[in-house]
């Protein structure tokens, strides 16, 4: 793995120097977008809006538009803006895990000490266990300020980037029912639940649309006839509902 990112996590007056690297992996095929005409590869280019020409990635800076006039912004720009923030995840809560609603997780990452802090990253991530919390604080990644939950799980420090509370969309725009539902429709739902309810075990859960895709992808490639099941959404009134899940009881058992 290549980190994306080094720097230190600030935790009171102790500095642990660390290394950020991304946790996750993209499961679905990697496609290629091509010409229909004769399958060539389609390529994209990075052109002047002016003059039409390509621009070398080299030769592209970033720039904010201010009255009208493009300030110009380089690397050490963010840095100077706040050098701390841009070298350091600051702790400056601890909560408990739950208290964090799921809606707010973004992105996982795992925290690697460098060799000078080992002992220091051992003892916040012993602390983060034994106490049974989490510690909120904030760092900035390519560019842009990042809130952030660290946790200890498997002898790691993982680190989540999190949303802030105003990049979470106000409820009130969706119509949601008001209606409440029949007693005799409740009890069964929760029946239904309590058969289906087990430990969660990730491992059982596949990418099987990935899976799917590739069975189908080589039938295509050896000239196989490959027959498309078909999908048929029906829309049944609400006084069905008792039998729909009279049957997913009987189903579930």
């Amino acid at each position: 793995m290549k980190a994306i990112w080094t720097g230190t996590i600030g935790f009171g007056l102790v500095n642990i120097p660390v290394k950020l690297y991304s946790a996750t992996q993209q499961s679905e095929l990697d496609l290629d977008l091509l010409d229909k005409k004769d399958h060539a590869n389609i390529k994209f280019q990075r052109v002047n809006g002016e003059t039409g020409e390509v621009v070398n990635w080299s030769n592209i800076v970033k720039g904010y538009k201010y009255k009208g006039e493009y300030v110009i912004l380089d690397d050490k720009d963010f840095e100077r803006a706040s050098p701390k923030k841009s070298k350091m995840i600051e702790i400056t809560d601890f909560v408990k895990e739950d208290e964090v609603d799921p809606i707010y997780y973004e992105t996982p990452y795992y925290l690697e000490p460098e060799r000078s802090g080992t002992r220091a990253y051992s003892l916040l991530y012993e602390a983060l266990e034994k106490s049974g919390k989490a510690a909120v604080g904030s760092f900035v990644l390519r560019s842009r300020e990042h809130l952030c939950v660290l946790r200890a799980k498997d002898k790691a420090i993982i680190l989540n980037r999190i949303r802030f509370a105003e990049e979470i969309r106000d409820l009130s725009e969706l119509k949601l029912p008001s209606s409440k539902p029949k007693p005799a429709e409740l009890k069964m739902a929760l029946s239904l639940i309590d058969q289906l309810t087990g430990s969660f075990k990730i491992d059982k859960f596949k990418d099987t649309y990935s899976e799917e895709l590739q069975k189908l992808i080589k039938a295509k490639a050896t000239g196989k006839k490959t027959v498309y099941p078909k999908m048929k959404v029906t829309h049944r009134k609400s006084k069905d509902l008792m039998s729909q899940l009279k049957a997913s009881l009987k189903k579930a058992s």
